[in-house]
């Protein structure tokens, strides 16, 4: 009877831990608690750093600032705050589409494990975060998104502006989080559709501040552009850092079970 009391004390006590975990987690994209240490002159360099993954056009944010206007910048020009140019890719964003920087790189951002750290793009006007290509792209269209308990959903079109034919939509369920420290957003799940036809613009919907995207990716279902990948029906990888996080969880699992058989 003593053991057993001494489990369920230990079982309410690791479940009010966590749940006092959650209930103190800052549940949207910007973590307004959290004042930006990071300078131009470090936005820049990880920009610089950033190197392309294949052939394929892929967006991966970096060398953009902490919740500014993404803009021109990959169309040659400038991007909110002054960074910039960025590369000549022929695609715009409109002004409520803002790029972020991770809270552990000195941005404000509540994620971690984003699949190409530390920029990543989210948005505060749900309805007007559109992104257009007036050249066209066709083949497919995708990315990473991370969104705990507020779903979204993508609509490609075959004009600019989020308007035209819809050509393919997505839905992109609530994920979840894992119970770890550091940022909330730290589940990344990739996704893509092909379509036939030419677009020029996607629209962006979900709750504002809620959802966040990386390695957005032109002429192909599959993020980052998996050259070495020739079957079109397989999926996309898991970010070996997701595996990471699991193997993390596990070892907290390892160690309850063994605290509770020195209990019993």
């Amino acid at each position: 009877m003593k053991n057993l009391k001494q489990t369920l004390t230990f079982l309410l006590f690791l479940l009010a831990s966590v749940s006092f975990l959650t209930a103190q987690q800052v549940q949207t994209i910007h973590d307004p608690n959290v004042t930006p240490t990071i300078t131009p002159e470090e936005i820049y360099e990880m920009g610089q750093r950033a190197t392309p993954k294949s052939d394929l056009i892929v967006l991966d944010f970096e060398g953009l600032g902490n919740t500014q206007p993404i803009l021109d910048f990959y169309n040659g020009g400038m991007a909110g705050g002054g960074f910039g140019p960025g590369p000549d890719f022929g695609v715009t964003f409109s002004g409520a589409t803002l790029s972020i920087i991770a809270g552990y790189a000195g941005g404000s951002g509540n994620f971690q494990n984003e699949p190409s750290p530390s920029t990543v793009m989210f948005f505060l006007d749900e309805n007007n975060a559109i992104m257009n290509v007036e050249a066209g792209f066709e083949t497919g269209f995708s990315f990473y998104y991370s969104a705990t308990d507020q779903p979204g959903s993508v609509e490609v079109y075959d004009e600019v502006g989020g308007e035209g034919n819809l050509l393919a939509s997505l839905d992109l369920p609530a994920l979840g989080s894992l119970p770890i420290p550091g940022g909330d957003y730290n589940i990344w799940e990739p996704i893509g559709v092909t379509f036939e036809g030419i677009a020029k613009s996607v629209k962006f919907i979900g709750a504002a501040d809620f959802i966040a995207f990386d390695d957005v990716t032109f002429g192909s279902e599959i993020p980052g552009g998996d050259e070495d990948d020739d079957d079109d029906d397989e999926e996309p990888a898991i970010p070996l850092s997701n595996w990471a996080l699991l193997l993390g969880l596990g070892l907290i699992l390892l160690f309850t079970m063994m605290r509770l058989r020195r209990i019993l």
